[in-house]
């Protein structure tokens, strides 16, 4: 069992269990202390229907309902998070401004972008929420079957291959690159503003093939695409039949697109631990998890030693490709 299946089944356990906990008390969490005594606004460095955004509409309203004050979410896209990390760094620490965004908000950013502040010393982690395996999806049209084919294509084809991201310093395109550096290949990387027109590309056949994040999966079914490999350490529960891509032979790509919560330094412990209490209270709902199984992703709570566990290893790994493929924001 990899690290990250030892993960996801505590995670599934500790947040049963917290929801049992949740159910035997009475009222919401706000009666068991002073915070919130207003709304919490729900920082996004996206724009509104991508797969941040769209995790933090999911939670928002049953968080609400479980703290007794209103959760609103608040877009403040550019740079990969960064502009909506600065803003939430900058905010009083009172619990009042928290920023949700991927993993690669402190495991990548701070070694492609020169920022204002840096979440690692300027926030806390409070928890993750869940995640969004990645796919290598292929354009229909190329010239191989199978991962193998693909990997002895860009071998005996150099210069040609080239693939599409979600933009430089996502974890796509991070996960690209640490599969072709796994792999021993070579690719153009052509950038794009988030997976849905990376995806297009693939689709158009303007691109060989992109990580994505679970919007392929009825493009798969109807055919329009191809699906090569799961990153990750368990196969697709939407496309079972496709194996991960360390069955088809490229070893250690283990890293999904995680979402999770930073508050700023200072936040109080009450206020960041009622948060972690009432978010997994409400990841453990069906209705919750039901939601975001529909848009191909988990709700998966995970504590904060856990989620700061997480961090590092993300960051180690994705700061030495950084430096090591010269990768650069876009």
């Amino acid at each position: 069992m990899t690290d990250r299946q030892h993960l996801v089944q505590r995670r599934h356990i500790i947040g049963a269990a917290a929801a049992c906990c949740a159910l035997g008390s009475v009222g919401p969490l706000r009666a068991q202390g002073t915070w919130p005594d207003r709304p919490v606004r729900l920082v996004v460095g996206f724009p509104p229907g991508g797969g941040v955004d769209v995790m933090a509409r999911i939670v928002s309203q049953p968080l609400s309902e479980v703290l007794g004050k209103s959760i609103v979410v608040d877009n403040k896209p550019g740079a990969s998070s960064n502009l909506a990390m600065i803003e939430v760094a900058r905010a009083p620490a009172d619990g009042y401004s928290i920023l949700i965004g991927p993993t690669t908000v402190e495991s990548a950013n701070p070694f492609l972008y020169k920022a204002a502040a840096n979440p690692a010393t300027d926030l806390l982690p409070v928890a993750g929420i869940g995640r969004y395996q990645l796919h290598l999806v292929v354009r229909n049209g190329f010239p191989g079957k199978d991962l193998a084919e693909l990997i002895a294509y860009a071998r005996n084809n150099p210069g040609k291959l080239n693939y599409a991201s979600a933009g430089a310093g996502t974890t796509p395109h991070l996960v690209s690159e640490l599969f072709l550096q796994q792999a021993g290949i070579q690719a153009l990387h052509v950038p794009y503003r988030g997976s849905a027109p990376a995806l297009q590309a693939v689709l158009a056949g303007e691109a060989d093939f992109v990580m994505d994040p679970g919007i392929s999966v009825q493009h798969v079914k109807a055919g329009k695409v191809q699906m090569f490999g799961v990153a990750s350490g368990a196969r697709s529960r939407q496309l079972p039949d496709v194996p991960t891509m360390s069955e088809g032979g490229v070893q250690g790509l283990d890293f999904d697109t995680w979402v999770g919560l930073w508050a700023p330094v200072g936040t109080p412990e009450e206020a960041r631990s009622k948060l972690a209490r009432g978010l997994s209270q409400v990841l453990a709902q069906p209705a919750v998890q039901q939601k975001m199984q529909a848009l191909n992703g988990e709700a998966l709570f995970i504590d904060t030693p856990q989620f700061r566990s997480l961090l590092e290893r993300e960051t180690r790994a994705f700061s030495g490709l950084i430096k090591s493929r010269k990768i650069a924001a876009e």
